[in-house]
């Protein structure tokens, strides 16, 4: 029967009996009469009908129709039945007495009784119905207790049982239920329906411990089982509720809570008092646990448990009862034990261990292990001060070492080394220190002490003293370390880890400032800029203290002249003792360091120890002070080159040996001297072990094995970025590296500075540019002969111009050329080195031919670069995209499509591939980058190739400079003013 919206109704709750389910509530709204009596017209209400009756409902009838939907038979199979089937076979599938779920049943009752604790909670003030058995839902009203009843449970022992039952007050009166035919319509929490009345209780009662006594007066306790029943199910009710006895006593007690703190290596493990380990304790669920924990595997974290000391008694942290009963026998007598926590105490305390990093949560922190007795060790003061009992778990798998842990270390300056020693005490023990070179160095934290205990080695100890323990040496138990170790003994006196004596030379070298300034060589053509001078300095400086160094200033900025002067100066003060110094260098840079000799150093006797057909005879090499050779020739002569003592072995563009396991590095650092320098401006062109390589080199174990290295900085610096690692390397390399960079000097340095970088040739292109010189030769002497030079200019010309692209790469004059150029080998290196840098250049040539093999190599090598030649559309599109992009680095130019109109003030650095004649083509070409805007020095590079017209041509302008300073503007004018003489030197 339909309820009309338009007349009066009322909204009714009405209990009824599920026979699975137990007791349940439906929703009904009934229509009222004219009297505003309830009739029989009903009809049920869900939350699909509901807003139809909305105004005759308030906001917990809305909650309180939603809840009884949740519970009704059919929502209740879709929630825990996925497949589709009919209530009867759900019902006599899942509670068949034998084969039946019990899981499931026991699911579905909490679910159930879970929302009817809800509905009855929100009854007050409601019409609330018994349900007839015709299903009327108005059949027998209730009502709803005001105010929750009390339950106290007796006890009663005697000498053959004990008698337990409970009584109920409500409202000061005692309530009398048993045998009453009341019903529990609701076990967790419990509702009794007694006498048309539903009873909610105080402290959460659990309905199933009243439901046996509803017909039934009292539960006999046989002696035989109290102990157990007294333990499992007592004990819990005393905790919880109001307990009332005879022949036992119930004692309430307050104590001071004193925490304690157990910690074990086993997870699981179960936290109880010495004295109470042989007995079992209660739990709030009835159930007893046993002190014998399950041992497991010990784990790489420590687990902290809290407790708390009432009296003699402990109650673990996680223990979730203001009051906490422990039982006690004693013959034949029980006492139980109330003890009254003191919760807020508890919370401080946690409060505490927070903010001193413990987290306690549940009554248990975990920490890392080494973490966790570094927290210990740095605590203990403030933990006995807080009154706190530390001790160690019984379940522990090992017997941890928990006293005070003390480091003494003591650095001496031996005659060539330091000497370190040092004691560790864990307690009473005192340990030498070499013997944690293993555990540090293996990040082994676990010490085993003479008294069979672990002591756990600190976490900070790992940090710092570990290049300590990875660059010491180990002779006869003791540990020594090199002197280029000094700034890590300034680091460990400085953070207070050792006690460092050392003499007053040394003690001036920590700071590494005060460089004393040096005399020049009295055989040096030429001045020092003031930078070139502080570096001159610097080199005497390492060398005067038995170091190696490496000069790492920008291109350009004279790391030759530098290393020359020091060299000429050897050789004036006889401090060399008449040995001989090895330059090694990539082949291309021999001609250009033997030209820088000759112009700065002339008194300097060299050896150019270079090609196919040298003497290999290191007796020689007394005859003079400086010998320049490349890597090629140290790798094939490293054998013979061993035997001799250099005084210096110098390494120039050292980033040669950056690959540690390669034969070129091998073999350098098998070469013996007295003093080792390396040069670069790109001490670190791929990874960060090309340092450890040339270090490696200089100062043999400065940066500790390759292996260390990789592990304790490569990884962590190049892969998780760590700064603290970085900071640490770079306090390692300082003192040996000195290294300025272009910006750093701009005030010393003249606005435009031009370099001459001679290169020489390949075999196969010496072969075939002696051969296409041969054949012009005769052929324009020939016709010089025959009709004089003006009749031969544009035979020279072209003759002259193919000399200068094989010179430049063969493969400009002869297609089918495979083999490389020694100019193209240096250009590509030079770019690489100012890309590496930081620096822009700008690359011109007159041959677009040129330009495209440069290409090629840039391609190859995977360098971006901008380009331009006559060709070229959008030039200012170009122009932009090398002046703003700051990775874009290279602009190759055509001379004569980028000579003039451009604005490229963003290069600091230009090469010239080609020179030719006329020096005002090529002043265009550096005015590109050095014009207004510009505010760095420019470099300008000119690449000549050795022994060929590119060379000869520099000669005949030193010959002829006003020739050609003049306002010459052709080659055939400059070609026509030629002699005979002039001819046959270019062509010589």
């Amino acid at each position: 029967m339909k309820v009309s919206t338009s007349q009066p109704f009322q909204i009714v709750y009405s209990l009824l009996e599920h026979e699975y389910l137990g007791y349940l509530f439906e929703s009904y709204v009934v229509q009222r009469n004219a009297r505003g009596q309830l009739t029989l017209q009903h009809q049920t209400v869900s939350a699909k009908n509901a807003p139809e009756f909305a105004d005759g409902l308030d906001e917990t009838d809305f909650e309180l129709i939603a809840l009884t939907d949740q519970i009704q038979q059919d929502t209740v199979i879709k929630e825990f039945w996925a497949k589709k089937t009919t209530p009867a076979d759900f019902f006599l599938k899942i509670y068949d007495p034998e084969k039946g779920d019990k899981g499931l049943q026991d699911a579905i009752c909490r679910y159930v009784q879970d929302r009817m604790g809800q509905i009855l909670e929100r009854l007050h003030g409601k019409c609330v119905f018994i349900m007839g058995k015709d299903g009327e839902p108005t059949w027998r009203e209730m009502s709803v207790a005001p105010e929750p009843a009390s339950v106290l449970f007796h006890f009663r022992r005697n000498e053959d049982s004990t008698h337990y039952f409970p009584t109920i007050q409500y409202q000061g009166q005692r309530l009398d239920f048993q045998f009453k035919n009341a019903v529990m319509v609701c076990f967790q929490p419990a509702w009794m329906l007694l006498n048309d009345t539903l009873h909610n209780f105080r402290n959460d009662v659990d309905g199933k411990k009243l439901q046996p006594f509803l017909n039934k007066k009292f539960i006999v306790i046989p002696r035989q089982v109290e102990d157990s029943y007294f333990q499992r199910f007592v004990a819990p009710l005393v905790e919880s509720f109001d307990v009332h006895a005879r022949g036992f006593d119930i004692r309430s007690e307050r104590y001071v809570a004193r925490p304690q703190l157990t910690f074990s290596d086993t997870p699981g493990a179960v936290v109880v008092a010495a004295e109470e380990r042989s007995r079992p304790v209660a739990r709030r669920n009835g159930s007893s646990e046993s002190a014998t924990a399950v041992i497991t595997a010990p784990s790489e974290h420590i687990h902290f448990d809290l407790s708390f000391r009432y009296g003699d008694h402990t109650v673990h942290n996680s223990y979730d009862k203001r009051v906490c009963v422990k039982l006690e026998k004693n013959e034949d007598s029980y006492i139980f034990h109330r003890l009254i926590r003191n919760l807020d105490r508890e919370q401080e305390i946690i409060r505490e261990l927070a903010d001193r990093a413990l987290e306690v949560r549940n009554g248990r922190a975990v920490l890392e292990k080494a973490t966790a007795f570094r927290w210990l060790h740095s605590h203990a003061e403030e933990l006995a001060r807080m009154g706190f009992t530390v001790q160690q778990g019984h379940t522990s798998s090992k017997d941890y070492f928990i006293g005070a842990v003390t480091v003494q270390v003591g650095i001496t300056e031996g005659n060539d080394w330091f000497d370190v020693h040092g004691t560790v005490s864990f307690g009473e023990f005192e340990i030498p220190f070499i013997k944690l070179r293993p555990y540090i160095l293996g990040r082994r934290h676990e010490f085993r002490l003479p008294n069979g205990q672990i002591a756990i080695i600190p976490e900070e100890w790992f940090t710092q003293y570990l290049e300590l323990f990875a660059f010491a040496e180990e002779h006869h138990h003791t540990l020594t370390l090199r002197k280029h170790h000094l700034a890590l003994v300034s680091d460990l006196q400085n953070g207070n880890l050792a006690t460092v004596t050392m003499s007053r030379k040394l003690e001036r070298l920590r700071g590494f400032e005060m460089v004393e300034d040096q005399p020049m060589p009295l055989g040096f053509m030429g001045e020092l800029r003031p930078y070139q001078k502080a570096g001159y300095n610097w080199l005497h400086f390492v060398k005067d203290y038995h170091f190696g160094g490496c000069l790492a200033d920008d291109m350009g900025l004279g790391k030759t002249v530098q290393t020359l002067a020091l060299l000429l100066q050897r050789k004036e003060s006889g401090e060399s003792k008449g040995a001989a110094s090895l330059l090694v260098m990539p082949t291309s840079l021999v001609y250009n360091w033997l030209s820088e000799a000759t112009k700065f150093t002339p008194g300097l006797r060299i050896l150019t120890y270079t090609g196919t057909y040298r003497d290999k005879n290191v007796a020689q090499f007394a005859d003079y002070d400086v010998i320049l050779t490349s890597y090629g020739i140290v790798r094939l002569d490293a054998e013979m080159l061993r035997t001799y003592g250099f005084d210096y072995v110098i390494l120039d563009e050292s980033q040669a040996i950056k690959n540690p396991s390669s034969t070129t590095s091998q073999a350098v650092r098998g070469l013996r001297s007295r003093h080792r320098l390396i040069l670069t401006g790109t001490p670190v062109e791929n990874s960060t072990m090309d340092l450890w390589s040339q270090m490696s080199f200089i100062n043999p174990g400065l940066l500790g094995t390759q292996t260390f290295f990789r592990k304790e900085f490569l990884k962590p610096i190049e892969k998780g970025k760590d700064e603290v690692r970085t900071r640490k390397l770079h306090a390692l390399i300082k003192p040996f590296i000195l290294r300025r960079h272009k910006a750093q000097v701009a005030k010393e340095l003249p606005s435009k500075i031009e370099h001459l970088s001679y290169c020489p040739m390949t075999e196969e292109q010496a072969q075939c540019y002696e051969e296409t010189k041969s054949y012009y030769r005769n052929k324009i002497l020939k016709n010089i002969e025959e009709h004089g030079t003006a009749g031969t200019q544009f035979m020279l010309l072209q003759g002259l111009t193919k000399l200068r692209q094989i010179a430049n790469h063969p493969r400009m004059a002869h297609e089918d050329y495979e083999h490389e150029s020694g100019k193209l080998r240096e250009v590509i290196r030079m770019i690489r080195s100012v890309v590496s840098e930081g620096h822009k250049v700008l690359v011109f040539s007159q041959f677009v031919k040129h330009l495209d093999i440069v290409r090629a190599s840039l391609d190859e090598k995977q360098i971006e670069y901008a380009y331009l030649d006559g060709n070229t559309r959008d030039r200012h599109k170009e122009v932009g995209r090398f002046q703003e992009t700051e990775e874009l680095r290279v602009f190759l130019i055509s001379l004569k499509a980028g000579g003039v109109g451009l604005n490229l003030t963003a290069a600091d650095y230009v090469f010239i591939l080609d020179p030719w004649w006329n020096p005002a083509v090529e002043a265009q070409a550096v005015d590109r980058a050095h014009r207004i805007g510009q505010q760095r020095t420019v470099f300008t590079y000119k690449f000549i190739t050795k022994n060929t017209v590119e060379e000869k041509i520099l000669a005949l302008q030193n010959k002829k400079i006003q020739l050609v300073t003049d306002l010459i503007t052709t080659d055939e004018a400059i070609i026509k003013s030629l002699t005979k003489e002039d001819i046959e030197e270019l062509l010589g």
